[in-house]
């Protein structure tokens, strides 16, 4: 595991307008509809991203011409009210299979009514990854939690 200093986590918050079981069904599987497909590693286009249901699922992307590459994987599934996945996404944007080399993307739902949840994500231990800095960077350049939950804030929107 990298010893270097602490690299501050990228938070995100956003209240939706369902459940708090639609918000996480809608986060973990239908991760597809609202991740946007420009974020990938794979040499092809992304057909599609997948979160694999329970603890040790994988998060994965599958281009359009049927190769596979990973992401990450479950390390915490308590539905409706948390998740966390793993980031093993190193600076070189490689896919790093060793565990020890993992920042951790906590989500949280919390209820606030019948029809009311709010998601809040902790995207911590960048320390953890080779070129741990040059990725918090580039996730922040690229507007961070907040814009990929935005995202998913659209697509929670435009359900039936």
């Amino acid at each position: 595991m990298t010893t270097s200093a602490p690299i501050p986590p990228i938070t995100g918050t956003v209240t939706v307008a369902v459940p708090i079981d639609q918000a996480f069904r809608v986060f973990t599987g239908s991760i597809d509809s609202w991740w946007p497909h420009q974020f990938h590693i794979g040499a092809a286009d992304v057909a599609e991203v997948i979160l694999e249901p329970g603890v040790g699922g994988r998060w994965f992307e599958r281009g359009v011409d049927g190769t596979e590459c990973d992401w990450g994987r479950v390390l915490l599934w308590e539905p409706p009210h948390r998740l966390t996945f793993t980031w093993q996404i190193n600076g070189t944007w490689q896919f790093d299979p060793d565990p020890e080399h993992a920042s951790e993307i906590d989500v949280r739902f919390t209820a606030n009514g019948p029809h009311d949840t709010t998601v809040t994500v902790e995207h911590h231990h960048f320390e953890r990854l080779h070129g741990g800095g040059t990725i918090n960077d580039a996730i922040q350049g690229g507007g961070g939690w907040t814009l990929l939950l935005d995202s998913f804030a659209k697509t929670v929107a435009d359900l039936p």
